[in-house]
C-alpha cells in the first residue's frame, strides 16, 4: 500500500547549520493498517507525516502510495494524488466563516464535484461522523470534539484511501479523545481506510493501532505489532512510552513492599497476553477449588491485537487445593503463572 525508502528531510537553519528532521526512514505500511508513529517533541514525526503528502518537500528518498510515486509528482499530478490522501490536524484548521456543511463541502467544490452529488456526499459524511443536526452551525458554536469530527468529515470528502492524523487528539480532553479514536476505528472498519496516526501518547497507540513505529532524533528506532512492542520494548524511549499505560518502576517497588507485607498464603503473578485476558479466570478458579483469592494489584490494558498485563493475587487455603489450582492455570489456560512468594 505505502512504501517508503530512504526518506529524509534536512532543514537549513542558516548558512552553516543544518537540522536533520527525518533521517533515512524505510518502511512499509499495509493497506487497512492503523499505523501509529510515536515520539517526543522534536522526534521528527510531524515532519515525517507532512512529507507523505508533500506539505514538506523531501530532501531525499521515495514515497510510493498505491503504486504511484508521490515524491516525483509535479504540480497537477500532486494535486490529484492529494485527493486520495486526507489529513486531519491538532487544531482542526476549519474555515471559521463557514458552517459545518460548508466546511465539508469545500474540498468537493475545489475538485469540481457537481452540486447535487456534493450535497449527497456531505450529508453522508455528516451522518458518518455523528454531526446530524449540526449542519448549519459555525465552528465557534462547536465543542473541540465536534470540530475534529468536522475535520475528519472534510478529510474524507474526496474518498481518500489514506488518512493522515497529525496529533489529532492532543487538543482534546480524555473522554473526547476516546470518542474520536472510536470514530477512527469505525471509519477504518467501514471504509477499509489506511490510517497513519502521529502522537506522543502511548494510550492512543494502545487503543486503536495495530502497528507502531517509535521515532527518536528523526529515526525509527523500533517498530512492530503493538502487542509485541508492549511485551518486549527494546529501546529506552519505548520503555518510557509503555510505562505511560502500564506503570513505572516506582509502582513496581510499591507492589514488592505490598507483597512482602503478607505473612500467609501464596502470592502469584498472572501474566495475560491476548484474548486470554477476557476469560473470567479468577471466578473459574474460585469455583473449581476451595481457595480464597485476594487480588492485590494489577494492570491490564487492551490493544487492537488483544489485552496485555499482569495481575498479582494471594491464594489462601489448603496447600493441596492451592497446588491443584496452580496446576489448572498452568495446564488448562494460556495464562503465564509465576509463584512470587509462598508463606505457610
Amino acid at each position: 500500500m505505502i512504501s517508503i525508502k530512504g526518506l529524509s528531510k534536512i532543514f537549513n537553519t542558516d548558512a552553516h547549520n543544518q537540522v536533520t528532521a527525518v533521517d533515512n526512514i524505510t518502511l512499509t505500511i499495509n493497506e487497512g493498517d492503523i499505523f501509529g508513529f510515536i515520539g517526543y517533541s522534536g522526534a521528527g514525526k510531524s515532519t515525517f507525516v507532512r512529507l507523505l503528502n508533500r506539505l514538506e518537500e523531501p530532501t531525499g528518498g521515495q514515497i510510493t502510495i498505491n503504486n504511484q510515486e508521490i515524491s516525483s509528482l509535479k504540480t497537477k499530478g500532486l494535486r490529484l494524488a492529494r485527493q486520495e490522501i486526507g489529513m486531519i490536524f491538532q487544531h482542526f484548521n476549519l474555515l471559521w466563516s463557514r458552517t459545518v456543511k460548508e466546511n465539508i463541502t469545500f474540498p468537493l467544490e475545489i475538485s469540481g464535484v457537481p452540486k447535487t452529488e456534493r450535497d449527497d456526499r456531505v450529508q453522508e459524511l455528516i451522518n458518518l461522523v455523528g454531526l446530524a443536526g449540526k449542519e448549519n452551525a459555525y465552528p465557534s458554536q462547536l465543542s473541540g470534539g465536534q470540530k475534529q469530527r468536522v475535520g475528519i468529515a472534510r478529510a474524507l470528502a474526496n474518498k481518500p484511501k489514506v488518512l493522515l492524523c497529525d496529533e489529532a487528539t492532543s487538543a482534546l480532553d480524555p473522554e473526547t479523545t476516546n470518542s474520536i479514536l472510536d470514530l477512527l476505528v469505525d471509519i477504518n472498519n467501514k471504509l477499509g481506510l489506511t490510517i497513519i496516526l502521529i502522537t506522543h501518547e502511548m494510550h492512543v497507540i494502545r487503543k486503536i493501532c495495530n502497528r507502531v513505529a517509535v521515532m527518536e532524533s528523526g529515526k525509527i528506532v523500533e517498530q512492530g505489532n503493538v502487542l509485541d512492542v508492549f511485551l518486549k520494548p527494546k529501546q529506552e524511549v519505548t520503555r518510557k512510552f509503555v510505562e505511560q499505560v502500564m506503570g513505572s518502576n516506582e509502582e513496581e517497588e510499591d507492589l514488592q513492599q505490598l507483597i512482602q507485607s503478607y505473612k500467609h498464603g501464596t502470592i502469584i503473578r498472572l501474566h495475560f497476553v491476548g484474548e486470554t485476558t477476557n476469560q473470567a479466570l479468577i471466578s473459574q478458579v474460585a469455583k473449581k477449588f476451595n481457595v480464597d483469592i485476594n487480588i492485590l494489584q494489577g494492570k491490564i490494558t487492551q490493544t487492537q491485537a488483544g489485552a496485555y498485563g499482569s495481575l498479582f493475587v494471594q491464594m489462601d487455603g489448603d496447600q493441596t487445593e492451592i497446588k491443584q489450582a496452580i496446576q489448572y492455570i498452568e495446564k488448562e489456560t494460556s495464562v503465564e503463572l509465576e509463584v512470587v512468594q509462598h508463606v505457610n
